[in-house]
């Protein structure tokens, strides 16, 4: 059948696509990228499949990804059948022994399904835990002084377990879960757990999918909006007390992964489809960038092959 122009104009946009996106394939093959996963990306198997379907693309073009996912909002969940009512201090999870059997139950069950996803799609994945090869050592973890029960802070990472995964041509799929000197079980943030990994495996990439687009100077402004931004300027952010609440945490944690040595760390809102695909593969991206004070370049070029 013969193309109309009109055929021929979508074809050609395709192409068009795939040519912006080669100097990214070419940068990052081989490099390794750490994407969270949670929140309300995960809240239906759409979402899921469209965030499992990037990653799975980032695979199969030469990246090595590494997904570190949560599952709070399920958790919860559980919580609430069995009886108990879900308590937070200072956004953490308070977490009795009950609760920690179900936290880990209901993780293993989300990392699982992932992997079927993943390989569904036709590439090997390896679901484990923080506890599988000591991969993160933790210590009981205080909220204001306050004892908050089985919450650990990741005191060391042994990457050796996820160098292995990827060699063999694995995508790993990362509970947050680890284990202290005693080898008791506590759950970990999930943000927190993908810094750390993101530090511990020299990412090039750390990925934050969230349920807002990105960073604002003012979150009621949309005008203030920022696509990318140096540690230096992040930091006047937080010490001017212009940015808080639930982003605080995630803002520091951008900021401490690049100063360990992320090349480039991004928070981008996972219910976007195909959000992952859009921010690493164009030149205009969607979500904020968070990079070096060294690596700033000139104001008025968003984004280009050698910025992203």
């Amino acid at each position: 059948m013969s193309n109309t122009p009109k055929n021929m104009d979508e074809i050609m946009k395709k192409a068009e696509v795939l040519i912006e996106a080669l100097p990214y394939i070419q940068r990052f093959n081989r490099k390794i990228i750490v994407v969270k996963y949670g929140g309300s990306a995960m809240a239906n198997e759409e979402l899921q499949r469209n965030v499992i379907k990037d990653v799975t693309l980032l695979k199969l073009v030469g990246f090595k990804p590494i997904i570190v996912h949560g599952g709070g909002k399920e958790i919860s969940k559980w919580v609430g059948k069995v009886g108990k009512e879900a308590e937070f201090v200072n956004g953490l999870r308070v977490t009795d022994s009950e609760t920690m059997e179900i936290a880990e139950m209901v993780l293993n069950r989300v990392n699982k399904n992932l992997v079927k996803m993943v390989q569904e799609l036709g590439v090997k994945a390896c679901g484990v835990s923080g506890k599988d090869g000591g991969l993160l050592h933790v210590e009981k973890k205080y909220s204001d002084g306050k004892d908050i029960g089985y919450v650990g802070e990741v005191t060391s990472v042994e990457p050796k377990l996820l160098y292995d995964l990827l060699e063999n041509d694995f995508l790993p799929i990362v509970a947050p879960t680890g284990t202290d000197d005693n080898f008791d079980t506590y759950n970990i943030n999930a943000d927190d757990a993908a810094c750390v990994i993101a530090k511990a495996v020299g990412a090039d990439k750390l990925v934050f999918l969230t349920d807002v687009e990105g960073l604002y100077r003012d979150f009621e402004d949309k005008s203030s909006f920022i696509s990318r931004i140096t540690v230096s300027e992040a930091n006047k952010l937080i010490d001017g007390g212009i940015i808080g609440g639930g982003m605080l945490p995630k803002l520091k944690n951008c900021t401490d992964a690049v100063e360990s040595g992320v090349h480039r760390v991004h928070i981008l809102d996972g219910r976007v489809p195909h959000c992952l695909l859009l921010e690493i593969f164009t030149s205009e991206g969607i979500g904020t960038m968070f990079m070096g004070d060294e690596d700033n370049l000139a104001t008025g070029v968003k984004r280009d092959k050698f910025c992203k």
